[in-house]
């Protein structure tokens, strides 16, 4: 049919033990019982295990059946079971409405014999844009009803509610209000599906024939990367599974191993005794449990791929066989939407909720695909998409991300005095009134440093005593002064002022300058540093004086321009980790190896003279071994440079591990992602991770650093942008 939307349902029969469960409590029984000979005893134990994963390797087992699925067409709403028959059906002529219902998702038919929950929407695998887009496109009334489907079912409710006199006359309506907000949201997004798809397809018509380029780079003709629908392709990889497949695969491997071995061991010493067959039935068990728990580790250790370019959308669950992999042109594709989802669950293969999904709507608004994308980052994917030409949806406006800051020291006198303003008199810092008398005055021998910087786009000033403490932090708009003003000021008056995005910018801009004036030697390539500059004779352009000298001794006097700094040497803030996370691995490093110690003394022990003896030299050299190896990695350890450069992290001997212009920083600040730990990252200007900072540095460190020397802190805010530094 041209217009249906077919659930998510997960593949057929794939190999998997039968009934694992009970094959494993048999052979443990086994193991229990005096069986003569031993050889048969063990040979029981292992043919007992093996039968689930023979069971489930057979033909007939391995049967790709497909499961039932949900389908909603123009035919009615119906369940369609693996033979292809309809196992539930709703049909269309018999359908008044579908409602949503918000508070448990469950999807309601009303009729015209009263009302029916078909279930929960993510058990169905139908996502409700999907349901709300294809039902008003099928003609079907479809509501977003806030509450529980147990609430608009339950009659003793509908007569509570019912006022008398006033929907005597009407027909039976809903008990409960509908959600404006989520069918707002709803209504809005499927406004946009409609746009995105009768928007003419212009953009390759506009697009000038060229040399493609790399997004951050230049090319030969000097036009700068990052075009739109000239990029090349991007791959995003979801991180991969720790630890990986081979060493889950390998350690399922060696318990069932090591259980084996045991098993035959303790055959080998005879199994008369009861203590030695409960020994045998722990380390069955102990190996069937550890080969199921690695299949299941497996199941779930998949890495989600995407490459994106101009012309397609590949995706791709590694592991995977290759026919698996979505390809999806991008003429298919009206638009993206990237928002919360659903996904199968890799160990059952049912369908669960994801915090991060796309679909993919064609130009008749229909679903064309359902791509994976749980583990990503959804603020890089959709910028990825959207740097690609492809439109993209997302389910609601982010809210601007910006630092919160108080006024923390400001004296209750700044408010007190009508019209007052931060001035700069008798060597000192004061704060004057509308008529310019100085009402309060702070000493010069107060003022250890006077720090000018720019948050959320605006300038700010902080003020720091002798110490080197701050105590003073507020707005330049409040004080009412100009940051240029305060700095010219303030220098006059011998004040010590920092100012570090002002003299990056002069630096920058006087190094732009005198570069184009490099003269290169005769014969001789120019070389971009040092730059060497002429500067003509005074005496030259003065009438009456001697003929002009040659151009080789124009030269006399140069300026030697050095090369600018690079973010690993350029002088800034050197942020190391905190001591708290240091001695906190140190710990850990020393546990980590006490508790290998401790194992193997209890393991090895009976063949070295017993457990206290075994202990008495691995502990300790548990201990210097957990010491001595945290102590070699610490003496190399890695640390964060934060200059008007850029960033770089450098090692403690010196080796640069990476570095970024600061043209190349969009952002510095925390991922707080919902998979995995909050990690220190590094965004480009687009919203893409470019970086990761290993270890955690104090991050009201970092934020100062960021903020004196002009790195932007916290990811790119793609909604409201913040304005350039002011006065620059």
């Amino acid at each position: 049919m041209e217009h249906e939307l077919v659930g998510l349902a997960g593949p057929g029969g794939r190999w998997r033990p039968v009934a694992a469960g009970p094959f494993a409590l048999l052979a443990v029984a086994l193991a229990l019982l005096p069986i003569r000979p031993v050889w048969l005893w063990a040979a029981l134990i292992g043919v007992v295990a093996a039968v689930p994963w023979m069971l489930g390797a057979a033909p007939e087992a391995r049967r790709r059946r497909p499961r039932p699925f949900w389908r909603l067409s123009a035919a009615g709403l119906e369940r369609i079971g693996p033979d292809g028959l309809s196992m539930v059906s709703y049909e269309r002529s018999r359908i008044d409405a579908l409602a949503i219902t918000t508070g448990d998702g469950v999807l309601t038919v009303f009729h015209r014999f009263g009302r029916t929950a078909v279930g929960g929407m993510t058990a169905m695998g139908l996502e409700p844009l999907a349901v709300f887009v294809t039902a008003r496109r099928l003609g079907f009334p479809m509501h977003v009803l806030d509450g529980e489907s147990t609430d608009l079912l339950d009659p003793a409710l509908d007569e509570a509610l019912r006022i008398p006199g006033l929907d005597d006359d009407l027909p039976g309506g809903s008990a409960l209000p509908r959600d404006h907000a989520a069918e707002k949201r709803l209504l809005d997004q499927e406004a946009a599906l409609l746009a995105a798809a009768h928007e003419p397809a212009l953009q390759a018509s506009l697009e000038p024939p060229g040399e493609p380029v790399i997004e951050g780079r230049r090319t030969r003709g000097g036009n700068k990367a990052g075009t739109r629908g000239r990029t090349n392709g991007q791959r995003l990889d979801t991180p991969e599974p720790l630890p990986s497949r081979r060493r889950i695969a390998l350690l399922g491997a060696l318990i069932a191993l090591l259980g084996a071995v045991m098993i035959v061991r303790i055959a080998v010493d005879g199994t008369g005794e009861f203590g030695a067959r409960l020994a045998a039935g722990c380390w069955t068990l102990a190996a069937i449990a550890g080969v199921l728990a690695a299949r299941r580790r497996l199941l779930r250790a998949v890495q989600v791929r995407w490459t994106i370019t101009a012309e397609r959308l590949l995706v791709r669950a590694l592991p995977g066989r290759r026919r698996e992999a979505q390809n999806l042109p991008a003429g298919d594709v009206a638009a993206v939407v990237v928002g919360p989802g659903l996904r199968l669950d890799p160990v059952s293969g049912e369908p669960r909720r994801a915090d991060l999904a796309a679909l993919a709507f064609g130009h008749r608004l229909e679903l064309v695909a359902r791509l994976p994308a749980h583990g990503l980052d959804g603020f890089q994917l959709a910028h990825a998409l959207d740097d690609h030409g492809y439109r993209v949806i997302t389910p609601g406006a982010r809210a601007p991300r910006r630092p919160e800051y108080g006024l923390e020291g400001l004296p209750e006198i700044f408010a007190q005095v009508p019209g007052g303003r931060l001035v700069v008199a008798d060597g000192g810092l004061g704060w004057a009134d509308a008529a310019g008398d100085v009402v309060l005055k702070m000493p010069e021998d107060r003022i250890g440093g006077i720090e000018l910087l720019t948050i959320a786009g605006h300038a700010w000033v902080r003020l720091y005593d002798t110490d080197g403490d701050e105590f003073f932090a507020a707005p330049l708009s409040a004080l009412r002064i100009s940051r240029t003003d305060l700095r010219d000021s303030a220098r006059r008056a011998g004040l010590p002022v920092n100012d570090a995005e002002y003299d990056a910018y002069l630096s920058a801009a006087f190094h732009s300058a005198v570069s184009t004036l490099a003269v290169p030697e005769p014969g001789t390539e120019p070389e971009p540093e040092p730059a060497t500059a002429a500067l003509p004779s005074q005496s030259a352009g003065k009438e009456g004086t001697a003929p002009q000298p040659d151009r080789a001794d124009d030269n006399d006097f140069t300026i030697s321009v050095s090369a600018p700094p690079s973010p690993a040497t350029a002088p800034g803030a050197l942020l190391d980790a905190t001591r708290r996370s240091r001695v906190g691995t140190y710990g850990m490093s020393v546990l980590l190896c006490e508790a290998v110690a401790l194992l193997g003394a209890v393991w090895l022990g009976p063949e070295l003279g017993g457990f206290n003896a075994t202990a008495s030299w691995s502990v300790p050299a548990g201990l210097v071994i957990g010491l001595v190896g945290y102590w070699l990695y610490d003496r190399n350890r890695s640390q964060l440079r934060v200059s008007s450069a850029g960033l770089a992290v450098v090692t403690r001997r010196g080796k640069v591990e990476w570095d970024l212009a600061r043209e190349r920083i969009g952002g510095v600040g925390i991922d707080e992602a919902r998979e995995r730990m909050p990690r220190l990252v590094v965004w480009g200007p687009s919203g893409r991770v470019l970086r990761q900072v290993t270890f955690p540095p104090d991050l009201d460190e970092l934020r100062r650093a960021c903020e004196r020397y002009g790195v932007p802190w916290g990811p790119p805010d793609a909604d409201r942008p913040a304005p350039p530094p002011p006065e620059l």
